[in-house]
């Protein structure tokens, strides 16, 4: 029997994570839930506390993770969110960010013609390097002097593999996302890596675009993306803006791997929405699609694509949340699913 730990977190992250983990159950798989409930934004507030070596013992004990939110915006200024998230990431070397992005209906993409929507890709971005690393500092703090500088971390470990995995995960292609022409430094470090990384792999297909142009492509021809690859930041923003071409953050699931271990940390992309915390509007789609992505990772493979067709299903009958212009309620929706699974 697989165990899972589970951290609900904040704001709507246990209403979603309550209908995942009901989704779980009717599959009858049989997985061993452990729920870390007391990871949360009030434990912080209360003891200073985000994540502790008894939080990360209990995680160690299992095969992966699946996190509904983390973050308050009373809790900003703090390192709350880096404690939570960066800790589980290093503690457990993530490094593989995944985000496959699909548009599940042609009515819910923002684009104008039809024959642009067609999006189904997967944005492979480097999680435990570049502007994320958190290195760097201010100097002569609020003076008009003040100097900040934020390094962007790149290493040939670590940009070798995680190229190596979007390879992996390629059904036809790789597209190189950088600013290898602006920022020089990394940017070669990069396009070295790439170019070995290439040769190894030579049965797939590879395209190199930079950061802007990407971001142009994206929305103008999507169908031709099969697996975008990038630093920390540019993966960042990229699946945002995919995540916005097939119908939102609602919709858009997250995997952190590490694919040495097998071990994985899953979560929704949406965050902890606070705006709309207690409402009961919350859409669970996505907390129940990165479940489908935490059980396939863990061998369940026709019930990962039970849960991916019931999904489907209720977005075309317009069983929905208002976000994708629907009426019904998180629970609601959360039942059409488990009645069609």
């Amino acid at each position: 029997m697989d165990s899972i730990t589970v951290i609900p977190g904040d704001g709507i992250g246990p209403e979603v994570v309550e209908c995942a983990l009901q989704v779980l159950d009717v599959l009858g798989i049989g997985l061993s839930a452990d729920v870390l409930d007391h990871v949360c934004a009030d434990r912080y507030r209360r003891d200073g506390l985000a994540l502790n070596e008894a939080d990360l013992a209990r995680v160690s004990a299992s095969s992966a993770v699946l996190l509904g939110a983390i973050g308050r915006p009373d809790l900003e200024e703090t390192d709350y969110v880096r404690g939570v998230l960066l800790s589980l990431r290093h503690s457990f070397d993530l490094y593989a960010n995944c985000r496959p992005v699909r548009l599940w209906h042609d009515r819910l993409s923002p684009l104008r013609d039809p024959a642009s929507r067609m999006l189904d890709c997967v944005i492979v971005r480097e999680n435990t390097e570049g502007l994320y690393s958190g290195i760097g500092g201010n100097l002569r703090t609020s003076s008009p002097q003040e100097v900040a500088i934020d390094a962007d971390i790149n290493t040939w470990h670590g940009v070798s593999r995680i190229l190596d995995y979007a390879f992996f995960t390629a059904r036809r292609e790789v597209c190189l996302v950088d600013k290898a022409n602006a920022v020089r430094a990394g940017g070669r470090l990069w396009q070295e890596c790439w170019r070995r990384s290439a040769e190894r792999h030579p049965e797939t297909a590879t395209r190199h675009l930079y950061i802007d142009a990407a971001a142009m492509k994206l929305v103008t021809e999507p169908g031709r993306f099969d697996v975008i690859v990038a630093s920390n930041s540019y993966g960042d923003i990229l699946s945002d803006l995919a995540a916005a071409l097939a119908g939102g953050i609602g919709l858009a699931p997250s995997a952190s791997l590490n694919p040495e271990s097998g071990f994985g940390l899953f979560e929704p992309v949406h965050g902890s929405a606070p705006d709309i915390a207690g409402q009961g509007i919350a859409n669970p789609f996505a907390c129940l699609l990165t479940a489908g992505l935490m059980i396939r990772h863990l061998g369940y493979k026709t019930e990962a694509a039970a849960i991916d067709a019931a999904v489907a299903g209720s977005i075309a009958a317009g069983r929905v949340t208002p976000d994708l212009g629907g009426s019904l309620s998180t629970r609601e929706v959360t039942r059409a699913v488990l009645a069609a699974l």
